[in-house]
């Protein structure tokens, strides 16, 4: 328990940082972009290759196929609940709720918390747990907003997503256990060990972009709990039913338990469907997430 709480405390340190970074100016909102790009596209595939060449062949083919399947019925479920919960609010809003419903920020938040509580092996699990998310991000998830179903535009984003490389390269890594040279593996390395702090700075970053008044907002507060709180405990009742390792559950449970995905807020404004109400839902169940994943984590731990 102590870990735990030490291990949280450093990491919403790190969003401290990020965010007085950003209040003071320091990393302005150019800036802040290049270093999300960073994360994105350079240190979190670095991060998940390493994961699964670090990983135990044996558990990650165990617990991955729960992992994956639980990851895929619960997003399907996600589409559903977010069309039979959210239909009086208005056209837009409704839009960024369901968006929000199904893609949350498991990616840049979660991963960070899953290797900290169970190190490279919760990280492998937890990106196996992204992929049936990430898939249906594009595809279901543009679709809500732009109207259409661009399969082929989703195939070609999914299979160059740098993270999704990164992840079949790393299986394949680790079912033919290869031993890459030191040339190699170790700027994979020292890349992969700047995700945690690089991440928190910027989710620090984001939320400096928080006023008060937008506490204000009862729909998005009442979206947070479902977010933060229903989704997680139903795939958490899920677990407990289900023959799978605690570990398995632990990183369902958390991933399934991160804010809104960031990128609501970038689709909201490309298909203009109010994304100043979809930055709400961002940033607010961001700051909230703070004291659930902590409450989660010592759930799942304890």
């Amino acid at each position: 328990m102590r870990d735990n709480l030490i291990l949280q405390f450093a990491i919403f340190s790190l969003i401290g940082v990020g965010f007085l970074l950003r209040k003071l100016n320091v990393v302005n909102q150019a800036g802040q972009k290049c270093l999300t790009n960073l994360v994105i596209d350079v240190i979190l595939p670095c991060n998940i290759f390493k994961a699964f060449l670090s990983a135990d062949l044996a558990q990650i083919r165990d617990d991955g196929l729960w992992v994956f399947g639980i990851s895929l019925v619960f997003h399907l479920f996600c589409i559903g609940y977010g069309r039979l919960l959210f239909r009086k609010p208005p056209e837009e809003e409704r839009t960024c709720k369901r968006f929000a419903a199904l893609c949350s920020n498991a990616g840049f938040l979660g991963n960070p918390v899953a290797e900290g509580l169970y190190g490279l092996e919760g990280l492998a699990l937890a990106n196996v747990y992204l992929i049936p998310m990430r898939t249906l991000m594009w595809s279901s998830g543009v679709a809500m907003f732009s109207g259409s179903h661009d399969w082929k535009g989703t195939v070609k984003k999914v299979v160059t997503h740098p993270c999704i490389i990164a992840v079949f390269l790393g299986i394949i890594g680790m079912l033919l256990r290869l031993e890459l040279p030191e040339l190699i593996m170790k700027p994979v390395g020292y890349l992969s060990s700047c995700n945690t702090a690089m991440s928190m700075l910027v989710i620090g970053m984001i939320l400096a972009r928080l006023e008060l008044k937008q506490f204000l907002d009862r729909s998005v507060l009442l979206f947070s709990l479902h977010r933060l709180a229903i989704l997680p405990a139903l795939v958490y009742a899920a677990c407990r039913l289900l023959p799978v390792s605690p570990t398995a559950r632990a990183i369902c449970v958390i991933l399934a338990a991160m804010p809104v995905a960031a990128n609501t807020s970038i689709i909201a404004d490309k298909y203009d469907h109010d994304p100043l109400y979809a930055t709400k839902l961002v940033v607010v169940s961001t700051l909230l997430s703070i004291p659930t994943t902590i409450l989660w984590s010592m759930l799942l731990m304890g």
